[in-house]
Protein backbone atom coordinates (compact mmCIF):
# COMPACT_ATOMS: atom_id res chain seq x y z
CA UNK A 1 0.00 0.00 0.00
CA UNK A 2 1.29 3.18 -0.85
CA UNK A 3 2.32 5.80 1.96
CA UNK A 4 -0.24 7.90 0.87
CA UNK A 5 -2.96 5.49 0.32
CA UNK A 6 -5.96 5.70 3.38
CA UNK A 7 -6.00 2.97 5.59
CA UNK A 8 -9.05 0.96 6.80
CA UNK A 9 -9.76 -0.59 9.32
CA UNK A 10 -12.92 -2.72 11.51
CA UNK A 11 -14.02 -2.68 15.07
CA UNK A 12 -14.37 -5.96 16.45
CA UNK A 13 -18.30 -6.13 17.94
CA UNK A 14 -16.21 -7.09 21.67
CA UNK A 15 -19.47 -5.51 23.22
CA UNK A 16 -21.99 -7.21 21.07
CA UNK A 17 -20.85 -10.82 21.68
CA UNK A 18 -21.55 -10.17 25.59
CA UNK A 19 -24.33 -8.52 25.03
CA UNK A 20 -26.21 -11.33 23.08
CA UNK A 21 -27.60 -14.18 24.94
CA UNK A 22 -25.62 -17.42 25.85
CA UNK A 23 -21.73 -17.48 26.49
CA UNK A 24 -19.70 -14.55 24.66
CA UNK A 25 -18.44 -15.99 21.19
CA UNK A 26 -15.28 -15.18 21.02
CA UNK A 27 -15.07 -17.15 17.47
CA UNK A 28 -16.89 -15.05 16.09
CA UNK A 29 -14.84 -12.25 16.91
CA UNK A 30 -11.73 -14.21 15.68
CA UNK A 31 -13.64 -15.34 12.58
CA UNK A 32 -14.46 -11.64 11.65
CA UNK A 33 -10.68 -10.41 11.61
CA UNK A 34 -9.44 -13.09 9.61
CA UNK A 35 -11.89 -12.26 6.96
CA UNK A 36 -11.35 -8.70 7.41
CA UNK A 37 -7.89 -9.46 6.67
CA UNK A 38 -8.65 -11.90 3.88
CA UNK A 39 -10.63 -8.85 2.35
CA UNK A 40 -7.68 -6.28 2.48
CA UNK A 41 -8.63 -4.49 5.83
CA UNK A 42 -5.60 -3.30 6.66
CA UNK A 43 -6.13 -2.82 10.51
CA UNK A 44 -8.22 -4.80 13.52
CA UNK A 45 -9.95 -2.89 16.41
CA UNK A 46 -11.42 -3.56 20.11
CA UNK A 47 -13.16 -1.32 22.00
CA UNK A 48 -12.31 -1.37 25.95
CA UNK A 49 -14.58 -1.20 28.98
CA UNK A 50 -14.24 -3.08 32.40
CA UNK A 51 -18.15 -2.48 33.67
CA UNK A 52 -19.26 0.20 32.26
CA UNK A 53 -20.23 -1.19 28.90
CA UNK A 54 -18.95 -4.85 29.40
CA UNK A 55 -16.78 -6.37 26.86
CA UNK A 56 -14.61 -8.73 26.06
CA UNK A 57 -11.05 -7.70 27.42
CA UNK A 58 -9.09 -5.60 25.49
CA UNK A 59 -5.59 -7.16 25.43
CA UNK A 60 -6.15 -10.72 25.84
CA UNK A 61 -8.42 -10.40 23.04
CA UNK A 62 -5.87 -8.73 20.36
CA UNK A 63 -3.75 -11.38 21.67
CA UNK A 64 -6.09 -14.09 20.63
CA UNK A 65 -6.51 -12.29 16.95
CA UNK A 66 -2.35 -12.07 17.09
CA UNK A 67 -2.17 -15.61 17.19
CA UNK A 68 -4.63 -16.32 13.69
CA UNK A 69 -3.56 -13.07 12.01
CA UNK A 70 -0.64 -12.42 9.62
CA UNK A 71 -0.77 -8.85 8.69
CA UNK A 72 -3.30 -6.39 9.56
CA UNK A 73 -2.38 -3.94 12.49
CA UNK A 74 -4.34 -4.33 15.91
CA UNK A 75 -5.71 -1.68 17.70
CA UNK A 76 -7.52 -0.62 20.50
CA UNK A 77 -10.01 2.01 19.90
CA UNK A 78 -10.38 3.32 22.82
CA UNK A 79 -8.28 1.62 25.65
CA UNK A 80 -8.97 3.37 29.22
CA UNK A 81 -5.07 3.52 30.46
CA UNK A 82 -6.27 4.62 33.77
CA UNK A 83 -8.20 1.68 34.89
CA UNK A 84 -4.79 0.02 34.72
CA UNK A 85 -1.66 0.86 36.32
CA UNK A 86 0.89 1.64 34.18
CA UNK A 87 3.66 -1.01 34.81
CA UNK A 88 1.13 -3.84 34.29
CA UNK A 89 -0.27 -2.10 30.96
CA UNK A 90 3.06 -1.27 30.20
CA UNK A 91 4.14 -4.90 30.32
CA UNK A 92 0.68 -6.57 28.79
CA UNK A 93 0.92 -4.28 25.62
CA UNK A 94 4.41 -5.23 25.10
CA UNK A 95 3.55 -8.94 25.49
CA UNK A 96 0.68 -8.44 22.92
CA UNK A 97 3.47 -6.54 20.28
CA UNK A 98 5.57 -9.46 20.58
CA UNK A 99 3.21 -11.83 19.94
CA UNK A 100 1.72 -9.82 17.30
CA UNK A 101 5.25 -9.16 15.22
CA UNK A 102 5.40 -5.43 16.00
CA UNK A 103 1.52 -4.98 14.97
CA UNK A 104 -0.06 -3.06 17.77
CA UNK A 105 -1.25 0.35 18.27
CA UNK A 106 -2.76 1.75 21.19
CA UNK A 107 -5.77 3.97 21.02
CA UNK A 108 -5.84 5.76 24.11
CA UNK A 109 -8.57 7.88 26.07
CA UNK A 110 -9.15 9.70 29.22
CA UNK A 111 -12.83 8.91 29.96
CA UNK A 112 -16.06 10.35 29.00
CA UNK A 113 -17.92 12.30 32.64
CA UNK A 114 -20.91 10.28 33.05
CA UNK A 115 -21.79 7.82 35.99
CA UNK A 116 -21.68 4.88 35.20
CA UNK A 117 -18.25 5.50 34.20
CA UNK A 118 -17.54 7.40 37.47
CA UNK A 119 -18.80 3.83 39.60
CA UNK A 120 -16.88 1.88 36.99
CA UNK A 121 -13.33 3.85 37.92
CA UNK A 122 -14.39 3.52 41.75
CA UNK A 123 -15.13 0.16 41.38
CA UNK A 124 -11.52 -0.26 39.99
CA UNK A 125 -10.17 1.74 43.08
CA UNK A 126 -8.96 4.95 40.26
CA UNK A 127 -9.99 8.15 41.57
CA UNK A 128 -12.15 9.46 38.75
CA UNK A 129 -11.46 12.85 39.61
CA UNK A 130 -7.81 12.60 38.96
CA UNK A 131 -8.49 10.51 35.72
CA UNK A 132 -6.53 13.19 33.44
CA UNK A 133 -3.27 13.26 35.81
CA UNK A 134 -3.37 9.27 36.02
CA UNK A 135 -3.94 9.55 32.39
CA UNK A 136 -0.75 11.40 31.78
CA UNK A 137 1.78 9.69 33.97
CA UNK A 138 0.96 6.65 32.95
CA UNK A 139 1.49 7.35 29.16
CA UNK A 140 4.69 8.77 30.48
CA UNK A 141 5.90 6.05 32.67
CA UNK A 142 4.75 3.45 29.34
CA UNK A 143 7.24 5.37 27.27
CA UNK A 144 9.53 5.20 29.36
CA UNK A 145 9.45 1.52 30.37
CA UNK A 146 9.70 0.48 26.95
CA UNK A 147 12.61 2.21 25.96
CA UNK A 148 14.86 3.05 29.37
CA UNK A 149 16.74 0.22 30.96
CA UNK A 150 15.64 1.67 34.63
CA UNK A 151 13.06 4.17 35.45
CA UNK A 152 12.69 6.11 38.49
CA UNK A 153 9.82 8.12 38.90
CA UNK A 154 8.15 10.24 41.61
CA UNK A 155 4.96 11.55 40.69
CA UNK A 156 1.75 12.53 41.97
CA UNK A 157 -0.36 9.17 41.47
CA UNK A 158 2.81 6.93 40.38
CA UNK A 159 6.29 6.20 42.65
CA UNK A 160 8.78 4.09 40.35
CA UNK A 161 12.03 3.28 42.32
CA UNK A 162 15.02 1.73 39.50
CA UNK A 163 12.25 -0.22 37.76
CA UNK A 164 13.20 -2.56 34.50
CA UNK A 165 10.54 -4.01 32.23
CA UNK A 166 11.68 -7.23 31.34
CA UNK A 167 9.14 -7.44 28.11
CA UNK A 168 10.06 -4.76 25.81
CA UNK A 169 7.94 -4.13 22.48
CA UNK A 170 9.57 -5.02 19.29
CA UNK A 171 8.78 -1.89 17.48
CA UNK A 172 12.07 0.25 18.40
CA UNK A 173 9.87 3.39 18.59
CA UNK A 174 7.75 1.61 21.10
CA UNK A 175 4.08 1.04 20.85
CA UNK A 176 2.42 4.26 19.09
CA UNK A 177 -0.12 6.04 21.26
CA UNK A 178 -2.94 7.62 19.35
CA UNK A 179 -5.20 9.89 21.70
CA UNK A 180 -8.78 10.56 21.56
CA UNK A 181 -10.47 13.81 21.94
CA UNK A 182 -11.69 16.87 20.32
CA UNK A 183 -12.24 19.84 22.66
CA UNK A 184 -9.05 22.20 22.91
CA UNK A 185 -6.99 20.94 25.81
CA UNK A 186 -7.47 16.84 24.63
CA UNK A 187 -6.03 18.28 20.94
CA UNK A 188 -3.25 19.77 22.61
CA UNK A 189 -2.57 16.85 24.52
CA UNK A 190 -2.13 14.77 21.16
CA UNK A 191 0.56 17.53 20.52
CA UNK A 192 2.28 17.56 23.73
CA UNK A 193 1.77 13.42 24.20
CA UNK A 194 0.77 11.85 21.45
CA UNK A 195 1.58 9.57 18.37
CA UNK A 196 -1.24 10.30 16.43
CA UNK A 197 -5.17 11.53 16.72
CA UNK A 198 -8.03 9.64 16.87
CA UNK A 199 -11.61 11.64 17.36
CA UNK A 200 -14.91 10.21 16.62
CA UNK A 201 -16.00 13.44 14.86
CA UNK A 202 -20.13 13.42 13.98
CA UNK A 203 -19.34 14.50 10.74
CA UNK A 204 -16.74 14.92 8.10
CA UNK A 205 -17.32 18.90 8.65
CA UNK A 206 -16.85 18.63 12.05
CA UNK A 207 -13.68 16.50 11.55
CA UNK A 208 -12.28 19.13 9.29
CA UNK A 209 -12.95 22.09 11.97
CA UNK A 210 -10.59 20.49 14.42
CA UNK A 211 -7.69 18.89 12.14
CA UNK A 212 -7.67 22.90 11.30
CA UNK A 213 -7.65 23.93 15.16
CA UNK A 214 -4.66 21.26 15.61
CA UNK A 215 -2.59 22.24 12.56
CA UNK A 216 -3.44 26.23 14.40
CA UNK A 217 -2.14 25.18 18.04
CA UNK A 218 1.06 22.84 16.29
CA UNK A 219 1.90 26.16 14.94
CA UNK A 220 1.58 28.06 18.41
CA UNK A 221 3.62 25.03 19.73
CA UNK A 222 6.14 25.27 17.14
CA UNK A 223 5.40 21.71 15.93
CA UNK A 224 5.19 20.32 12.52
CA UNK A 225 1.88 18.23 12.56
CA UNK A 226 1.39 17.27 8.69
CA UNK A 227 2.93 14.04 9.12
CA UNK A 228 1.28 13.43 12.53
CA UNK A 229 -1.36 9.93 11.88
CA UNK A 230 -5.53 11.15 11.96
CA UNK A 231 -7.81 8.31 12.32
CA UNK A 232 -11.42 8.42 12.54
CA UNK A 233 -13.89 6.13 14.11
CA UNK A 234 -16.97 5.99 12.78
CA UNK A 235 -20.41 3.82 12.48
CA UNK A 236 -22.31 2.36 9.35
CA UNK A 237 -24.72 0.05 8.41
CA UNK A 238 -25.11 -0.60 4.17
CA UNK A 239 -28.02 -1.12 2.93
CA UNK A 240 -29.89 0.22 -0.43
CA UNK A 241 -33.06 0.11 2.08
CA UNK A 242 -32.06 3.45 3.86
CA UNK A 243 -35.20 3.46 6.02
CA UNK A 244 -34.15 -0.24 7.10
CA UNK A 245 -30.73 1.07 7.31
CA UNK A 246 -31.19 4.14 9.83
CA UNK A 247 -33.95 1.68 11.96
CA UNK A 248 -30.65 -0.86 12.62
CA UNK A 249 -28.52 2.03 13.35
CA UNK A 250 -31.12 3.58 15.84
CA UNK A 251 -31.69 0.16 17.50
CA UNK A 252 -27.78 -1.00 17.21
CA UNK A 253 -26.69 2.64 19.17
CA UNK A 254 -29.62 2.98 21.80
CA UNK A 255 -28.82 -0.78 22.76
CA UNK A 256 -25.41 -0.36 23.13
CA UNK A 257 -25.02 3.43 24.77
CA UNK A 258 -28.45 2.86 26.77
CA UNK A 259 -29.43 6.49 25.37
CA UNK A 260 -31.41 7.90 22.97
CA UNK A 261 -30.35 8.29 19.42
CA UNK A 262 -30.83 11.93 19.27
CA UNK A 263 -28.59 12.69 21.93
CA UNK A 264 -25.98 10.15 20.51
CA UNK A 265 -26.01 11.27 16.93
CA UNK A 266 -25.06 14.69 18.26
CA UNK A 267 -21.61 13.40 19.61
CA UNK A 268 -20.48 10.52 17.22
CA UNK A 269 -20.57 10.17 13.53
CA UNK A 270 -23.13 7.24 11.45
CA UNK A 271 -24.05 6.82 8.35
CA UNK A 272 -27.09 4.47 7.54
CA UNK A 273 -27.91 4.07 3.76
CA UNK A 274 -26.93 3.14 0.28
CA UNK A 275 -23.03 1.53 -0.31
CA UNK A 276 -22.97 5.12 -2.61
CA UNK A 277 -23.44 7.01 0.64
CA UNK A 278 -21.64 5.10 2.77
CA UNK A 279 -18.73 5.63 0.13
CA UNK A 280 -19.38 9.63 0.51
CA UNK A 281 -19.28 9.96 3.80
CA UNK A 282 -15.94 7.73 4.19
CA UNK A 283 -14.10 9.77 1.38
CA UNK A 284 -15.71 13.05 2.77
CA UNK A 285 -13.15 12.31 6.28
CA UNK A 286 -10.25 11.51 3.67
CA UNK A 287 -10.81 14.43 1.84
CA UNK A 288 -10.91 16.73 5.54
CA UNK A 289 -7.57 15.32 6.23
CA UNK A 290 -8.21 11.51 7.55
CA UNK A 291 -5.43 9.29 6.96
CA UNK A 292 -6.94 6.08 8.43
CA UNK A 293 -10.57 5.35 9.07
CA UNK A 294 -11.85 2.35 11.10
CA UNK A 295 -15.43 1.50 10.67
CA UNK A 296 -17.93 0.11 12.88
CA UNK A 297 -21.35 -2.03 12.02
CA UNK A 298 -24.37 -0.87 13.52
CA UNK A 299 -26.16 -3.51 12.80
CA UNK A 300 -26.81 -7.09 13.59
CA UNK A 301 -25.00 -9.19 10.16
CA UNK A 302 -21.42 -8.22 11.14
CA UNK A 303 -20.17 -10.55 8.36
CA UNK A 304 -22.64 -9.53 6.15
CA UNK A 305 -22.11 -6.21 6.38
CA UNK A 306 -18.07 -6.83 6.32
CA UNK A 307 -18.28 -8.36 2.70
CA UNK A 308 -20.74 -5.21 1.18
CA UNK A 309 -18.05 -2.52 2.52
CA UNK A 310 -15.05 -4.78 0.80
CA UNK A 311 -16.85 -5.29 -1.94
CA UNK A 312 -18.71 -1.95 -2.60
CA UNK A 313 -17.56 0.68 -0.15
CA UNK A 314 -13.74 0.37 0.17
CA UNK A 315 -12.87 0.65 -3.64
CA UNK A 316 -14.25 3.53 -3.96
CA UNK A 317 -12.83 5.34 -0.79
CA UNK A 318 -9.09 3.62 -1.54
CA UNK A 319 -9.14 5.47 -5.18
CA UNK A 320 -10.65 8.81 -3.69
Amino acid sequence: MAASAVSIGLLLPTREVVMAQGAPDLSKIIDLAVRAEELGFDSVWVGDSILARPRLEAMTTLAAVASRTRRVRLGTAVLLPALRHPVILANEAANVDILSQGRLILGVGVATKNRTIEREFAACGVSFRHRLGIFEESLTLMRRLWSEPRVTFHGRHFQLEDVSLGLRPLQPAGIPLWIAGSVENAQRRVLRMGDGWFPNPRSPEFFATQWEQIQGFAHEMGQDVQALPRCVYTTLNINSDVPQAQREVQAFMEHYYGAPYETLSRQQGACAGTAESCASWLTSFVTAGAQTLVVRFGGPDQFGQLERCATEVLPHVRQA
